[in-house]
């Protein structure tokens, strides 16, 4: 599997987040300035207050994605082996182990709940973080391994089916 597509994937996935973002800033700017009369404005200030809060948000939101892009520059994941710790850069896959549910995933540096297609068009995969709850739990285990993940403050238990 080439992962370096998936970066490629995740690359773009997070500049289309940051465009959307920055237009959104910009037409809540926009409303901030122009969506009411003079008069409206001094009636209802507090409509302008929540435009200009809400177009600095999605103004940090479009930093954050940028920041995110920057730190993928330089992320150059390789190969592992079946039998070879998890580590960031790896492709997992998990299985529940009470409904045989899988779900595969990319352990990335940034870009946490993007979900990237696979190889040729074949199914998704979720990113998640070293700092997520899976991230955490996966980071240095091997195929074949259980771990413990509490979703939705539930304990379930998944097998490491995959790495690479």
């Amino acid at each position: 599997m080439d992962k370096q597509d998936l970066v490629d994937q995740l690359i773009l996935r997070l500049r289309a987040a940051a465009s959307a973002a920055l237009s959104a800033s910009e037409a809540s700017a926009q409303e901030a300035k122009e969506g009411a009369t003079p008069a409206e404005k001094r009636e209802d200030a507090r409509a302008a207050h929540q435009a200009s809060t809400l177009g600095k948000a999605q103004t940090r939101r479009a930093q954050q994605a940028i920041a995110e892009i920057d730190s993928l520059g330089t992320f150059r994941p390789g190969p592992l082996t079946a039998k070879a710790p998890i580590a960031v850069g790896a492709v997992v896959e998990i299985e529940d182990v009470e409904s045989g549910e899988g779900r595969t995933f990319f352990l990335a540096p940034v870009g946490a709940g993007v979900t990237l297609t696979g190889p040729g068009g074949d199914g998704y995969l979720s990113v998640v973080t070293p700092s997520s709850p899976v991230g955490r739990a996966v980071l240095g285990r091997r195929a074949g391994e259980v771990i413990d993940v509490t979703v939705e403050r539930e304990v379930r238990e998944w097998t490491i089916t995959y790495v690479g």
